[in-house]
């Protein structure tokens, strides 16, 4: 008696094949948004304005997939090498991405939004090719229906895996030119494994063993010499040597020692050189500590290099000092590196020093701290200091005598809310009834309209704003605002030891030539954040 036929419409079982296809899935979809996480996240570097960036990378890259999937009909035959041969491809330009931006920004600036937006079209069609192709060799033994679902099940698991390890595991670990030669050597893994699955219907299989052998080769060559090429590309952006680059998932910190000192880079761009940072910082905190009188509780935002934290306990009266930075890489390297505690005094491990890693924004609403205490883990107070002092979110009732603020310049919307009238509404609550604020504010000359934007916007939540500006050689012209509800005064109460301020120059730091007189300006809010794009005009017309 015959075995009973199978039931009508009834798949056949998945083959070993098809199930290590499917895990390849996983793999490809995760290597292909690493690349385009990279090449946004370079693009920022470089670039700035990280919405924009990565908004045209993300559109471009998706663009690309589509032009790809639209090719993949006019492969026939032969479809395991086909795909075999896009998977080589893939691994080499996208794990050479990050490498190849790197150098392209150093040695060529010129050429880097060509070659970025060329390889992003690149990879973005070849990774178009890859799934289609999947899809066709797999429907050979599985049903339609469960074909698209399995297929797209593990694309949209590969690509969670990486949107969620990029930022928090590898870039942190590895870095970006790294992470990129990994994933490339993922992709060339599955093209290995894809010469081993189908080598019976390959026809050059020889030939396909040799290429494999040579994008692994080249991608692990590249990986040993991961951070060889990363030194030699910044050797060259920043002229000076290097003594620290860290990446952390907010921005490459980048430190660098010549004839001139040490100087600090974030993404690229300069914080300050050891050269004149104190004109810097004694002219961002001395006009409001001194004006104020007695200043006790005192609040840092940003300035996680503890340099303005280093001016402020000058002060004998202040009590206490809560410094806000959203990278706990900052914090921890200018506390625990000995060249950089030297920069800062040791500022970073006194007693009365809080630190609390966490968004300025946040923190001033009474939002949770990601990490709060006083000297950072692994950094000693002085003796016969206090025991670090935990703290959760800041109190509701919680206000400062003094808050200074020290941003980046708002290069993206990220930045830019930090320059809104909303965030202005939330310091003014921190501000006690007699206490000042202070703003870094870009360059009145330079960037003049930015500037005012800055003091308009501080004026519409009720402060009382006082402009000045001061010459540091490294930046030239360079801007600040007080705010506060009391007018500023001008007060002979200088600390000893300063540099650059003493009681005769201060008054002058408030005067402003023509060429930097205010100008009609709007406010910066959070739904228009008008202030990111004067910034990008007017300092941008300086750079092309």
């Amino acid at each position: 008696m015959s075995a009973a036929p199978e039931a009508a419409g009834s798949a056949p079982a998945p083959r070993p094949t098809d199930i290590a296809l499917l895990a390849s899935v996983f793999v490809i979809a995760a290597c292909g948004l690493l690349y385009e996480l990279a090449a946004g996240a370079l693009a920022s570097y470089v670039l700035g304005d990280s919405v924009l960036q990565f908004s045209t990378v993300i559109g471009t890259y998706l663009f690309a997939m589509g032009v790809g999937s639209w090719l993949s009909r006019y492969f026939e035959r032969q479809l395991p090498a086909h795909f075999l041969r896009i998977e080589l491809l893939v691994a080499l330009v996208g794990g050479a991405l990050p490498a190849v931006l790197f150098l392209a920004n150093a040695y060529a600036p010129g050429a880097f939004r060509v070659l970025l937006y060329g390889m992003v079209l690149l990879v973005g069609t070849l990774v178009g090719l890859e799934i289609p192709l999947v899809m066709r060799i797999l429907k050979r033994n599985v049903r339609l229906k469960d074909l698209v679902s399995q297929v797209l099940t593990f694309d949209y698991l590969g690509a969670l895996a990486v949107s969620l390890a990029f930022p928090l595991l590898l870039v942190p670990q590895l870095g970006l030119v790294r992470t990129g030669l990994l994933f490339g050597f993922m992709n060339a893994a599955v093209a290995v494994w894809a010469l081993w699955l189908f080598r019976h219907e390959l026809r050059r299989f020889r030939a396909h063993a040799v290429a494999c052998a040579a994008v692994v080769g080249a991608l692990l060559a590249g990986l040993l010499g991961a951070e060889h090429i990363t030194r030699f590309a910044e050797d060259k952006f920043y002229q000076d040597r290097i003594v620290i680059s860290a990446a952390s998932p907010y921005q490459r910190i980048v430190v660098t020692h010549g004839r001139q000192g040490h100087r600090l880079y974030l993404n690229g761009n300069l914080q300050f050189a050891e050269r004149d940072e104190y004109r810097y910082h004694e002219a961002l905190v001395h006009p409001a500590m001194a004006a104020h009188g007695a200043p006790r509780r005192v609040a840092v935002l940003g300035g996680g290099d503890g340099m303005a934290v280093r001016e402020v306990l000058k002060y004998p009266s202040v009590e206490s000092v809560t410094l806000v930075e959203l990278d706990p890489a900052m914090t921890r390297l200018f506390t625990q590196d000995p060249a950089l505690r030297r920069l800062n005094a040791g500022a970073l491990s006194d007693a009365r020093v809080r630190i609390v890693n966490t968004d300025a924004f946040q923190w001033l609403q009474g939002g949770t701290d990601s990490s709060a205490a006083g000297p950072p883990q692994g950094a000693r107070a002085p003796s016969g200091g206090s025991e670090p002092r935990e703290a959760g979110s800041v109190g509701a009732h919680e206000t400062f005598d003094v808050i200074i603020v020290d941003f980046p310049d708002p290069t993206n919307f990220a930045i830019g809310k930090l320059y809104t009238n909303s965030f202005y509404a939330l310091l003014d609550q921190r501000l006690a009834a007699s206490g000042y604020a202070v703003v870094q504010t870009t360059s009145p000359l330079v960037a003049r309209r930015s500037f005012w934007t800055v003091v308009t916007t501080i004026e519409s939540v009720g402060l009382a704003a006082r402009p000045y500006h001061a010459h540091v050689p490294s930046f030239g012209e360079w801007g600040f605002v007080i705010a506060g509800r009391r007018p500023w005064r001008a007060s002979a109460a200088l600390p000893e030891g300063l540099r650059f301020l003493d009681a005769q120059s201060l008054p002058l730091l408030f005067d402003f030539p023509r060429d930097m007189a205010r100008v009609p300006a709007e406010v910066n809010r959070l739904s228009n954040q008008v202030l990111v794009h004067t910034y990008e005009q007017e300092w941008g017309a300086v750079t092309h």
